[in-house]
């Protein structure tokens, strides 16, 4: 079983030894970046030990053009060795050596397709690789969905009842066929039965009632904790939203299994499960982990893929945009919710496949048909009547709620996750799971806008009333009558079906604020935007229904004397309703251009994209003022994830020598010589210390730089070394230049590790600003850079030093705001209960770091 593969890799013990004398992915140096190399016949002579040659010879590149013979940036490619190149878990990846790799692949393949048939067809299905597997992935996502769908809501109303003629159908289905239904009493048929009717044998009274309300708790507590324990015990990692990991993993970190095949299989279990026990969450933001996990395992049957980690995350931005346009029927949403939000690296191609597989998702979806309405969701309307320009103060305001509640959500939900870290409390997550639904299932019963499911609130609060709805909200005291009269807004004053109605939302609404803080966390499947969207429906259905009885009462108003007569259809409470969700749920995620293109999407409406983009952009603002992170945002830097968001602005003066290791205090900085060391030293390095990568010089004397040579590598060479030539012992010289040092004629066979060097190390002055260090970071996706001074190596600035720093300058700049840890005190994004492992104890490239370790208590929880 997985589980116990995990257990015996270090997943239930107190201290993380799986990962060899490295303890974080930051530490992990490589060596990355653009090419500025200058060569003159003195470097040669030192590098390569040539005689002098007349002349010289200068060349730069960016990283992806072709380099001379004797610096090739992918020279271990022409003596491969196997498992240099690969990365450990919990690492980041190189993504400047994997696209090289990838273009030499490709130039291979294109060199060879001309010399035979079978060349050329190989040369065919590597071209058209890609478009397979993004077809696969949204083939996969949009039945998965459509199968999620399905069982959700019939494991929903299997709270409620069961349909005798036939037990597979859910509520609405097994009525289709009825003919003794009513207009008033649609849902009523004698082919579904209440857990009532089945057991006392009476549908009304308090009995009746009382053993509805049981059985109700009954299955919600049931259904939350075989999926609490589903998760616990086979996949710890399908647990939460998945979206903070999915950006995590797409910007270049490693995490082995959470997109396994387990992971998919007891996610989508799960997330049936957890979304039928009626708690506060969604099954649109797991079903991106779920479409990310398709594209994962389908990219592992293409080497094109499998053996590239970057190329692999062009697959993974493809499938999240699937992802998303399954779980909201916007295939165009989709594009841009992975461009917008996920993606680290999004190249033109991939915005390509990233629509076809969209596409084909959304195809499979409808053609499965999961709501029996044609469409690819459930809350699906279309408004048939204009917003006037009076109604964008509403809509404004209801930005401006958007704001707050998303504001006050990330700071309420982080402060619950980190006292849950560090309280005995969350060392019990089936128990808080169990309670959470026991509490949810209690107090949403009595109410008929909480029971339900918060999909199918969405959809009533976003309907127009008409002559065919039968809900509280439609209740007015004008009786509909098909004419155009009854239909319209204003000329209908509220019945008292609809202040009931108004009083059941508030209620609702309070309801839906304070469990959505304490149930996106849980360690079960939980997603976001269903929530989100519903807490912004209910409020803006209630202003909606104001703004219609303002309009009704004083239609003589200079607001709606010009173009609300009496009888007229002016206001729609539906649209304030989708205004508000759009609101809410950009409020508490900051997403903007995708969130109004799923929403538009979603009502098929081209006339509301104003009011929408109002509301969005004024709940940025507001939350924006509290605070630029969104959610997702806030729990990778919870969690300690190495992840650098390009929406931080960098605007302090500081120089590369200010952030570079070491510092004055620490031990000097490690370093290879290029042909003095012997392997017994080289392996005596390597085991007194535990950096993971070492600049190499030309001698200790020069200082002068070489390249770049990592740990993991060194130790895979001297071991292949071994294995395969004859003569290497621990006296052998090892030697990173082109050609063997003079040795004495009784010496030992030596070693050379030049394959392994990195020539073409990114490199900045001690006087680089920190401002375009961090930018080079960002856009180039470095790891480590090293700081020069007139060509002597001076120190090196890897990734987690750039998260230091502006935790340090965020600290300094809010001395008086609570804040979290500085990210050198927050541990690895392990397994659940895995003991976590300081990233302030790690060493980079002959930089030790002296933090101390972490207490026991702070342990990781993937959301």
């Amino acid at each position: 079983m997985e589980s116990e593969q995990l257990y015996h890799r270090g997943y239930c013990r107190n201290s993380y030894n799986s990962i060899a004398s490295a303890s974080s992915d930051e530490e992990l140096l490589d060596g990355a970046g653009v090419i500025m190399d200058f060569h003159t016949t003195e470097d040669d002579n030192l590098l390569d030990g040539d005689a002098a040659s007349p002349g010289s010879n200068y060349a730069m590149s960016n990283g992806g053009g072709a380099a001379s013979s004797t610096t090739h940036l992918l020279d271990f490619l022409e003596e491969p060795i196997p498992g240099v190149g690969t990365y450990d878990d919990f690492h980041t990846i190189d993504w400047v050596r994997e696209k090289c790799k990838d273009r030499e692949r490709h130039r291979k393949i294109n060199s060879k397709k001309k010399e035979s048939a079978w060349e050329f067809t190989k040369s065919l299905y590597d071209a058209w690789s890609g478009w397979l597997v993004v077809t696969l992935t949204g083939l996969a996502s949009g039945a998965l969905a459509g199968l999620i769908d399905i069982a959700a809501d019939w494991m929903n109303d299997l709270k409620e009842g069961v349909c005798l003629s036939a037990m597979w159908f859910n509520h609405e289905q097994c009525c289709w066929t009825s003919n003794e239904t009513t207009f008033a009493e649609r849902d009523k048929c004698p082919q579904w039965k209440s857990w009532a009717e089945l057991i006392l044998g009476q549908a009304e009274g308090p009995g009746s009632y009382i053993m509805n309300y049981f059985m109700y708790i009954y299955w919600a507590l049931s259904f939350a904790f075989l999926a609490v324990c589903l998760v616990k015990v086979f996949a710890p990692y399908a647990c939460g939203s998945g979206i903070p990991e999915i950006k995590t993993i797409l910007s270049g970190f490693i995490i082995r299994g959470y997109l396994g095949k387990w992971t998919l299989m007891i996610k989508t279990i799960t997330l049936v499960l957890a979304v039928a026990s009626g708690l506060s969450l969604g099954k649109e933001g797991p079903l991106v982990h779920v479409a990310c996990c398709c594209g994962n395992i389908f990219s592992y049957l293409f080497p094109k893929y499998s053996k590239n980690e970057a190329k692999k995350r062009e697959v993974l931005s493809a499938a999240s945009a699937a992802g998303v346009s399954v779980a909201f029927g916007a295939p165009i949403g989709g594009v841009l919710f992975s461009l917008e939000e996920v993606s680290y690296y999004f190249p033109l191609k991939t915005l390509w496949r990233s629509f076809f597989a969209a596409l084909v998702a959304a195809f499979v979806l409808r053609s499965i048909n999961p709501f029996g309405n044609s469409r690819l969701v459930l809350f699906y309307v279309e408004y048939h009547t204009p917003w006037y320009l009076f109604e964008l103060i509403p809509f404004i305001l209801l930005g401006v709620f958007g704001g707050l509640w998303g504001a006050f959500f990330i700071r309420a939900n982080i402060a619950w996750c980190r006292r849950r870290k560090s309280t005995r409390f969350g060392k019990f997550p089936v128990l808080e799971v169990i309670l959470v639904a026991a509490i949810t299932a209690v107090v949403a019963f009595p109410n008929p806008y909480t029971r339900q499911n918060t999909s199918e609130l969405i959809k009533e609060l976003f309907t127009d009333c008409g002559p065919l709805e039968s809900s509280q909200l439609c209740q007015y005291r004008l009786q509909m009558n098909g004419s155009k009269a009854s239909e319209g807004g204003p000329n209908r004053p509220a019945g008292p079906g609809v202040y009931s109605a108004m009083w059941q939302l508030c209620l609702a609404l309070i309801f839906k604020i304070i469990m959505t803080i304490f149930t996106f966390g849980l360690k079960v499947p939980s997603g976001l935007f269903i929530p989100s969207m519903a807490i912004g429906a209910i409020a803006g259905r209630i202003v909606g229904i104001a703004v219609e009885q303002l309009a009704y009462y004083h239609h003589d108003w200079f607001l709606f004397k010009e173009w609300c007569e009496v009888g007229a259809d002016c206001i729609t409470p539906g649209l304030y309703a989708m205004v508000g969700a759009a609101a809410c749920l950009g409020g508490v995620t900051r997403m903007t251009v995708s969130l109004v293109v799923i929403v538009f999407e979603l009502t098929g409406g081209l006339e509301y994209i104003v009011p929408l983009m109002a509301a969005v952009m004024t709940s940025k603002w507001v939350g924006d003022a509290f605070g630029r992170e969104g959610i997702y945002e806030a729990h990778i830097r919870l969690n300690g994830y190495p992840f650098l968001d390009a929406k931080e602005e960098f605007t302090h003066t500081t120089l590369a020598r200010e952030v570079m290791r070491p510092r004055r205090s620490d031990p000097p900085l490690a370093v290879l010589t290029q042909d003095d060391l012997t392997v017994e030293e080289l392996q005596s390095v390597i085991n007194e210390t535990s950096y993971n990568g070492f600049p190499v010089i030309v001698s200790k004397e020069s200082q002068r730089l070489v390249g770049f040579a990592l740990r993991r590598d060194i130790t895979i060479a001297i071991e292949n070394a071994r294995r395969k030539q004859e003569g290497i012992v621990l006296s052998s010289r090892v030697y990173f230049t082109q050609h063997a040092p003079t040795l004495p004629a009784d010496s030992p066979r030596p070693l050379k590790l030049r394959s392994i060097l990195d020539m073409s190390p990114f490199t900045v002055t001690d006087h680089t600003p920190m401002e375009i260090v961090v930018d080079i970071f960002r856009k180039l996706g470095l790891r480590q850079c090293l700081v020069t001074h007139n060509g002597i190596v001076l120190g090196i600035i890897t990734k987690k030093n750039i998260l230091e720093h502006l935790e340090e300058l965020k600290q300094h700049m809010e001395p008086l705001v609570t804040s979290p840890a500085p990210i050198t005190h927050v541990t690895l994004p392990l397994l659940p209960t895995l003991a976590p492992v300081s990233l302030g104890s790690a060493s980079f490239g002959g930089v030790q770091s002296h933090n101390n370790q972490f207490s026991s208590d702070s342990t990781f929880s993937p959301i």
